[in-house]
């Protein structure tokens, strides 16, 4: 009689994290078939893998970028069928491919005769399996059926293993003629659709700053959650909205001034149910008759210009006063200098900044008390009192944050790419600077887990200085998620003379240019100096000034391609293919409207950054190295069992629940 109770003939340390393995694999053979089954995966070519970044709140061009994974996915549409399918077949499927949801939608509104569903069914799943078949061969079968939905996937399995003759036909015409029946059919079409997204690419990489200046942040957090292999580099600007999810006050006025500068209100409101009302109470009641003309904001919307350039003010004026609280609790981080606003004459009108006194260009500031600069006036908390309730209490917004934490971290190796958002704090002669994490002096790859290690635990218990440290995260000196000596957000907004404005790069911005240092930062991050390559982005390219994305020292690249239409509307995705490294860059999208009703797409520009010489494969991945670690873990359960250590435990349980399911159906 079978048991499930595992004993040990001899005990030992390294036999109880075998037990748990034993579980699964409960004899020689079942392991030795799943060691097999592994080393057979490490030949297939490695998947690939997509790093989009500097999103910026850009939610409907992120959405059709994963949907034509990159512009990939046309060229493989029209390579499969572009002899076989006439042009206007071609655009039907490749809409139907981009948008399957969108697009069934719009035929159950349209096509009210079963014929014709059963028509356009017949014209689309044949080329769709195909090019399922085609996605899912570069995948091991186990992967690539964990991607398929549970409902649907021995419908999927038996469809993808049908004959192709004659019986084939008639196999895949009873399927139509039941789910017509069911009125399921192009419910169908539309999971193969977003099937054949999913499998497009093997990880979505998103290298940091998901929010502000585009429209909806929480729209693309929204659409990455979607996604069924998504990771995170974290930016400056994920930086701000997590602080202020977590009730940092500072950087709640941060995030509502961005917002306001370019009116992306609908993301407060709509998304994250955060009423605005206090604020434009203050700047009703306080800033009234304010011109605030400094504080224009871009774009248009649906509240008055002037009301929304108050509301900016009044919120600027709030974020320096909290900012400098906050510089005064944490001395350790030394800028002490950028504390501005006792260094304001309030009745000269000038502000003395680094030595140098300038005079500001708008000298009404109603709710600051010359005597105590730093407090909120009673009219400025009570309104930041309401604000951060409706953080706190923004249930989408920690439910985001949290996806963003658990998926994320401050940098990822990928195969030859060592990929973080900014920069690593170096010196100008090359040496990393080191950076205080819970009263431990780091620097370089120490520095960056120090970080990942704070931002982890700020979500978990929202310890205040940790939630503090998120502010220095955001525009910190010594941040490598901000990377300049300063953000001069008071100066552009206060002092008309330009010099006070200058954001001063670290100086890692120009050393890698230089291969000698490339080779310095890839070894620090243990990564191949020989054929490594440093992806960032944070710093958008210019490519109106002849900028490249590709640095002069050919080992580092920034894929910051001002993704957003306020930033410039362009963007790069850098794509990992087995063969070669590609850069995509990106141009302006209409609307998923446009794109579904007259095939608007975008197909981006290309450029090879690497092509090797043999194709990369599993093995040689992360994944890889992974399964290598799962191997050897199964090459000690072999030898545990064989050694009489461990005892076996009857026949494998999936080969059981197999031979289960054959005689049930012969029932």
């Amino acid at each position: 009689m079978k048991t499930n109770t595992l004993s040990f003939k001899r005990p030992g340390a390294d036999l109880s994290s075998l037990e748990l393995l034993a579980s699964k694999f409960p004899n020689v053979d079942a392991a030795i078939a799943e060691i097999a089954r592994l080393s057979a995966v490490q030949t297939l070519p490695q998947g690939a893998i997509h790093i989009i970044s500097d999103i910026h709140g850009e939610d409907k061009k992120l959405q059709h970028i994963i949907n034509n994974a990159s512009g990939t996915l046309r060229p493989l549409v029209e390579q499969l069928f572009g002899n076989t399918m006439t042009s206007e077949n071609l655009s039907e499927f490749l809409k139907l491919t981009f948008y399957p949801a969108e697009v069934t939608a719009k035929l159950e509104r349209e096509l009210n005769d079963q014929t014709e569903i059963a028509d356009f069914a017949r014209r689309v799943l044949g080329p769709q399996f195909a090019l399922l078949r085609h996605l899912m061969s570069n995948y091991s079968l186990r992967l690539a059926t964990e991607l398929l939905p549970d409902d649907y996937k021995d419908l999927l399995l038996e469809i993808l293993h049908a004959p192709s003759n004659q019986a084939g036909n008639e196999f895949i015409e009873a399927i139509i003629v039941e789910l017509l029946r069911q009125g399921r059919l192009l419910h169908l079409i539309h999971i193969i659709g977003r099937l054949i997204r999913n499998l497009a690419v093997d990880e979505l990489i998103i290298g940091g700053d998901c929010w502000d200046r585009g429209p909806r942040g929480d729209r693309v957090v929204d659409y990455l959650r979607l996604q069924p292999n998504v990771s995170f580099i974290w930016g400056n600007h994920d930086a701000v909205w997590l602080g202020a999810a977590l009730g940092n006050e500072a950087l709640i006025c941060t995030a509502l001034r961005i917002s306001l500068r370019y009116r992306r209100l609908s993301q407060l409101d709509e998304g994250y149910s955060v009423p605005l009302t206090p604020l434009e109470h203050l700047a009703h009641t306080v800033y009234g008759n304010d011109p605030a003309k400094h504080f224009m904001p871009k774009g248009s919307g649906m509240r008055p210009i002037e009301l929304v350039a108050r509301m900016q003010k009044a919120i600027a004026v709030m974020q320096f006063k909290l900012e400098g609280q906050m510089i005064e609790r944490n001395p350790h981080w030394d800028l002490e200098h950028r504390r501005l606003m006792h260094r304001i004459d309030y009745e000269k009108g000038t502000v003395e900044i680094d030595g140098e006194t300038y005079e500001l260009r708008d000298k009404n500031l109603p709710t600051v008390n010359p005597e105590r600069p730093y407090e909120l006036s009673v009219e400025e908390q009570a309104c930041l009192d309401r604000l951060k309730q409706s953080f706190l209490r923004s249930q989408k917004l920690r439910e985001q944050m949290e996806f963003m934490v658990n998926h994320g971290s401050m940098y990822l190796k990928r195969g030859c790419c060592l990929i973080f958002h900014g920069c690593v704090p170096t010196s100008p002669s090359g040496e990393f600077l080191s950076f205080e994490v819970d009263g431990e002096p780091l620097s370089g790859k120490e520095l960056f887990e120090g970080i990942e290690m704070v931002v982890r635990r700020s979500i978990e218990r929202a310890e205040p200085n940790d939630v503090d440290f998120l502010w220095y995260l955001w525009c910190g000196p010594l941040s490598p998620l901000f990377g300049k000596e300063r953000i001069a957000t008071f100066e552009r907004d206060f002092i008309a003379d330009k010099k006070p404005h200058a954001e001063k790069k670290d100086p890692y911005f120009d050393l890698i240019h230089e291969a000698a240092f490339c080779d310095k930062v890839l070894q620090e991050f243990e990564a191949d100096p020989e054929e490594g390559l440093i992806v960032n982005g944070h710093v958008p390219v210019k490519l109106e000034q002849g900028e490249s994305p590709m640095k002069r020292s050919g080992k580092a690249i920034t894929i910051d391609g001002a993704f957003s239409e306020a930033y410039g509307d362009y963007g790069y995705t850098l794509v990992l293919e087995p063969s070669r490294i590609v850069l995509a860059e990106h141009h302006h999208f209409d609307s998923v409207e446009s794109a579904i009703k007259d095939g608007v797409d975008i197909v981006p520009k290309t450029q090879d950054i690497r092509v090797f010489k043999q194709i990369r494969r599993t093995a040689d991945n992360e994944r890889g190295q992974r399964i290598r670690y799962r191997i050897a873990d199964l090459e000690r359960l072999v030898d545990a069992y064989r050694n009489n250590r461990l005892l076996e435990n009857g026949s494998d349980p999936s080969l059981l629940s197999f031979f289960q399911g054959i005689s049930r159906t012969q029932r």
